[in-house]
């Protein structure tokens, strides 16, 4: 099946049956990008939770939660929700709040959607792999990149029989590694971590598993650009483009196959260069290509109301919390933003933080 299938939106009061939710944090990212995804997601708004009551409060007028707790445990205990949203930050050593709220929840009998990063190592990963197996809970990480339209268009592009096999696949991502003495520092390296899953998430989802890998840092800016390996026998790269102009588009990704690519720039604008015939060198009067192997060009409309054109549904919130959603109520397991999935994330986090550069490791 397609992962591009454009459907018809519900709203929330449209759907016959809707899931018991609680949320977990009310911090701005939830305010602007997570709480309003429910307007169009099968969710019962009941409860919030977070350590501020006046913020817990201020958000249930809002968004209409009925309760509110500064004690998640509390919170689970009273309320016994269907799925819990997560959205929170670090402890103050850097390590990711959410993966241990995740436990709880899960232990409490309610499956999970939880923000990126799903935690600061592959071992507390595991660890979430073997309770959410334990208790048959989901727990879902918000790879919202992966519900981009345009990079679902991009991997049905991949995945067709004309494009051929996906040979190499470049990603720019505008983020800086630090130093090498600080590169073992979680505090210091929270950006990273923080925006690690946003690159390799597409890398992961378009080419699959990274086999070996080595980069180079440039120490001003702390840029990088990584040489990959995949499983596949693809190749690739990824450009840590720290030092760009924060001005203009911040991501592109290139994916070439056998005689054709594609391209998206900015997050929307998707162009599938087909396989296509090289005009007569030194007699061709025009670059214009036949239609069957003329470039197709995708990009938004931004003149009428539509969904489509809200950054809720062009950068994959929306999406990521209806796939969610639709998993629960159909008794399945997620298949994207799986807890496998940012295994594999955390195994290109530790190349970083453990790799000198210029030093060619395995993944």
């Amino acid at each position: 099946m397609p992962h591009h299938v454009p459907k018809e939106i519900r709203y929330n009061f449209e759907y016959e049956r809707r899931l018991k939710a609680c949320f977990i944090g009310a911090g701005g990212h939830a305010y602007r990008n997570v709480y309003p995804t429910f307007r169009y997601a099968p969710v019962d708004l009941v409860a919030i939770c977070d350590l501020s009551k006046d913020r817990a409060d201020g958000f249930a007028r809002v968004f209409g939660a009925e309760r509110t707790y500064t004690d998640h445990h509390a919170m689970l205990a009273a309320e016994k929700p269907d799925v819990v949203f997560i959205v929170t930050s670090y402890t103050k050593d850097g390590h990711v709040q959410a993966t241990q709220l995740a436990k709880d929840v899960v232990e409490a009998g309610a499956h999970v959607w939880m923000e990126k990063p799903t935690a600061a190592s592959r071992a507390e990963v595991e660890e979430l792999i073997a309770v959410s197996r334990r208790t048959g809970k989901n727990i879902m990480t918000g790879l919202k990149k992966t519900f981009f339209p345009a990079i679902e268009k991009l991997k049905d592009i991949v995945a067709a029989p004309e494009f051929g096999r996906l040979t190499s696949l470049v990603v720019r991502y505008p983020q800086a590694l630090p130093a090498p003495d600080k590169r073992g520092d979680l505090v210091a390296m929270q950006s990273v971590i923080d925006h690690i899953y946003h690159p390799a998430a597409i890398i992961s989802f378009l080419a699959g598993e990274i086999e070996r890998a080595s980069f180079e840092w440039a120490e001003p800016t702390g840029a990088t650009i990584a040489s990959l390996k995949f499983k596949s026998g693809a190749i690739g790269a990824l450009h840590f483009s720290a030092g760009q102009s924060m001005g203009g588009p911040l991501e592109r990704v290139e994916a070439i196959g056998e005689g054709s690519h594609a391209v998206v720039e900015n997050g929307v604008k998707l162009t599938h260069y087909r396989k296509a015939k090289l005009p007569s060198y030194g007699r061709a009067s025009s670059w214009i290509q036949p239609e069957e192997s003329a470039t197709l060009v995708y990009e938004p409309e931004f003149s009428l109301g539509q969904l489509y054109n809200n950054n809720m549904f062009t950068l994959g919130y929306v999406p990521e919390v209806l796939h969610f959603c639709e998993a629960v109520l159909e008794g399945r397991a997620v298949s994207k933003g799986t807890l496998e999935t940012a295994l594999e994330i955390m195994k290109l986090y530790d190349f970083y933080a453990t790799t000198p550069h210029g030093v060619a490791a395995a993944i």
